[in-house]
């Protein structure tokens, strides 16, 4: 049997019976479909637009015909969603007249971009014309599309657990983690984080983390190597802040995080500490499956 960090990974039995499908090496799959389902209603049944000639609502789900499911392939991870989808909608007017229409989105999956998805919005039968019409065309479909998304930037980040497996060591065996595209950063911190962020990843850019519990600027952003940056909780003196460095070292395949925290009030110390635990190092591992010690 080949020693640790040695030999291919693939066939590396690590506290294990056996040495089926390791890591998640081969081809491993979840469906989702069931989740989607109820993760989609959720979404869609929440849209509602106004303006001057009244307001319209999705009033109903009324089928979800489809799949969905993620898929691990050597450790990449393949997201395949594939819905037909039909809604009712109703709309008052100023006057308080009642509308009815239906809504079909004949093609939503993983192979268009969100603006590529066609929303199809009409009257009932017998329904008479209506300025709503154009307002649950225009406006509605925004909001349609917006869910759509919401759904989708849900499902890569929040319903990943598990799909890439820790090591037996507590800490993924990958090396420095690589650059993430700066446009997918936000997304990936109110992934892990499960609150709403800001977040600028250039130097100088600030964040705003945690609905607002955090905020900082960073100082020093070397990809793949070093995050240098300002800290502070919302609660502490007013332009107090601590500097925080993060350094990645690579060593003999998995990385070493180092974190260095100065300027931590002694009173906030335990407090730093137990947010930094709970809300980053567990927040990535539950979320995204990458596991990590604090010592």
């Amino acid at each position: 049997m080949a020693k640790w960090g040695e030999g291919d990974p693939r066939w590396i039995v690590e506290q294990r019976a056996d040495a089926t499908n390791v890591n998640n090496w081969h081809w491993t799959e979840r469906d989702v479909s069931s989740w989607s389902t109820e993760k989609l209603k959720e979404l869609l049944q929440a849209v509602v637009v106004k303006n001057e000639d009244g307001s319209c609502e999705v009033s109903e789900v009324s089928s979800l015909d489809g799949e969905a499911s993620i898929n691990n392939r050597k450790g990449k991870l393949i997201f395949f969603y594939e819905w037909t989808i039909k809604l009712k909608w109703t709309g008052t007017s100023q006057n308080g007249v009642k509308y009815k229409g239906f809504v079909e989105v004949p093609n939503f999956s993983d192979e268009n971009d969100i603006d590529e998805i066609e929303v199809k919005v009409n009257l009932s039968k017998d329904e008479p014309d209506t300025k709503l019409l154009a307002l649950m065309k225009t406006d509605g479909g925004k909001q349609i599309r917006k869910a759509l998304d919401h759904y989708v930037q849900t499902l890569k980040t929040e319903f990943t657990q598990g799909m890439i497996l820790p090591k037996a060591n507590g800490i993924e065996n990958e090396g420095i983690p690589k650059a993430v595209p700066k446009a997918d950063t936000q997304k990936l911190v109110q992934g892990f984080t499960h609150a709403p962020a800001v977040v600028e990843p250039d130097k100088g850019g600030k964040f705003r983390l945690l609905d607002g519990s955090v905020v900082g600027e960073f100082l020093e952003l070397i990809p793949e190597q070093k995050i240098v940056m300002k800290w502070r909780f919302k609660s502490w003196p007013e332009g107090h802040f601590a500097t925080i460095t993060l350094n990645f070292i690579d060593t003999m395949g998995e990385t070493e995080l180092h974190v260095e925290c100065k300027g931590v009030p002694v009173s906030d110390e335990e407090r730093t500490r137990e947010g930094w635990q709970r809300y980053y190092f567990s927040g990535i591992k539950n979320t995204f499956g990458y596991g990590a010690r604090l010592c």
